[in-house]
């Protein structure tokens, strides 16, 4: 029998704020952060998994407090028995009645869970010797279905349904395998768009997104209208008519101000308006929407389980919705939110702004395509620079298009240098 033996959490931050990378409306200086754990069976064979939850700086510290308490649930632990149930911790650890009062479902515990739950997808997908997206899709029907929590989601998708859903998909899975390593998938990018950048860097970073064969930008707004009059106006005049321009509120308005605001930009041509509102609050999400239209309103970056999920799509109250790899508890609960986005047609952009999510969400979207959706059309996979190097298996972002891993695992490795010299507080990074 494998024990898991081994458990570490790290804080680890990168100093984003000095560069203003990453701001927006509401996080005018956040520096990018990730609280890493590793855990599994460290012996004569180990198997040790990787994962990260994504924060930006202050509260990082309470992150890896929330994965530590999880630890006691982990240690100990038959792995072998975990890895031949995917569904089992996952199903535990967030049916705890104990760990369920501090949310439930939601907030940094549910995180830290999910952090726990994408570890454990780490070390299945070494055993097997496959990228996490190939294994994923080479599971069956059934064995999906088993993977997912359909608590509280009956009013709007069954095991059967959602059986039914991956069996359409399934005969196609070899081609469409075959074409994404052929084609690659869509990528949008949010580069260009920070808040804080100055108009030239703006211009000039929107030049480079078209000249890299980015089909899609997206700029942060809701600081000042005047201001973002202004840089709608430059992105337009740079990028021409009819290149697709995204914009995110970051969750800045009320409903009233969002409808003003978003119609006050619609004229220079608006893909869709990402987080207008708070993302608790489906029945704005609704009523913006509606009053909007055509301009396509997303949220998903801070959806806090599949339940809102469920209630955005039944309410209609998104064009289009998002998914993160470090929201909700992991791969199991995205899995969920996927299956549900397939059974109303609605199209999913994943969010992948901060560190290692461009890494990990990139596994759920070939997923989707692979083995649930069938589709890349009018879908893109959202892109930053920043931070790659910092991985053992980093992203492939070429002409436009993320490019599958052939590397085993969930692509979350940290490098050993970075988790020792970007340690907070006492990593040389921040010693100097």
């Amino acid at each position: 029998m494998r024990t898991i033996n081994y458990w570490h959490t790290a804080d680890i931050r990168f100093p984003t704020s000095k560069e203003l990378d990453g701001s927006d409306a509401m996080n005018p200086d956040p520096d990018y952060s990730a609280a890493y754990i590793s855990f599994g069976h460290q012996a004569s064979t180990p198997a040790v998994g990787h994962a990260s939850v994504f924060t930006i700086g202050r509260g990082n510290d309470v992150q890896v407090a929330a994965l530590e308490a999880v630890k006691p649930f982990v240690m100990g632990r038959d792995l072998d028995e975990l890895l031949g149930d995917m569904g089992l911790l996952y199903k535990e650890l967030t049916g705890d009645s104990q760990l369920r009062w501090l949310g439930p479902e939601k907030g940094v515990m549910h995180m830290a869970i999910g952090g726990v739950v994408n570890a454990l997808w780490d070390i299945k997908a070494r055993q097997e010797k496959k990228p996490l997206w190939e294994l994923l899709a080479s599971y069956s029907p059934d064995d999906l279905c088993n993977l997912i929590d359909f608590r509280y989601l009956s009013s709007a998708l069954t095991p059967e349904e959602a059986r039914d859903i991956f069996m359409q998909s399934e005969a196609g899975r070899p081609e469409r395998a075959a074409a994404l390593h052929a084609e690659g998938y869509p990528a949008y990018t949010t580069s260009p768009g920070w808040l804080g950048y100055d108009d030239e860097k703006l211009a000039r970073l929107c030049r480079e997104a078209q000249e890299e064969g980015f089909s899609r930008i997206k700029l942060k707004v809701g600081g000042k209208l005047e201001d973002d009059v202004r840089r709608m106006g430059i992105a337009r005049a740079t990028c021409g008519e009819g290149y697709p321009i995204a914009i995110d509120a970051n969750q800045r308005w009320e409903i009233g101000e969002a409808i003003a605001w978003i119609r006050a930009l619609t004229p220079f041509g608006i893909d869709w308006v990402e987080e207008p509102t708070s993302p608790d609050d489906v029945a704005g999400h609704q009523q913006i929407a509606r009053a909007v239209a055509p301009v396509r309103v997303s949220t998903g970056e801070h959806m806090a389980n599949r339940v809102v999920a469920r209630q955005l799509l039944e309410a209609r109250a998104v064009g289009l919705l998002q998914i993160d790899s470090a929201r909700v508890a992991g791969v199991n609960e995205n899995i969920a939110i996927l299956t549900l986005a397939a059974k109303f047609g609605i199209p999913v952009f994943p969010h992948a702004g901060g560190v290692g999510l461009c890494e990990a969400v990139q596994h759920l979207a070939f997923f989707d395509y692979v083995a649930l959706s069938g589709k890349k059309e009018d879908r893109a996979i959202e892109y930053v620079q920043h931070l790659h190097d910092h991985f053992v298996d980093p992203v492939v972002v070429k002409n436009g298009r993320y490019w599958p891993s052939n590397v085993p695992g969930n692509s979350q490795e940290i490098v050993e240098s970075t988790r020792r010299d970007f340690a907070f507080p006492g990593g040389v990074i921040w010693g100097s």
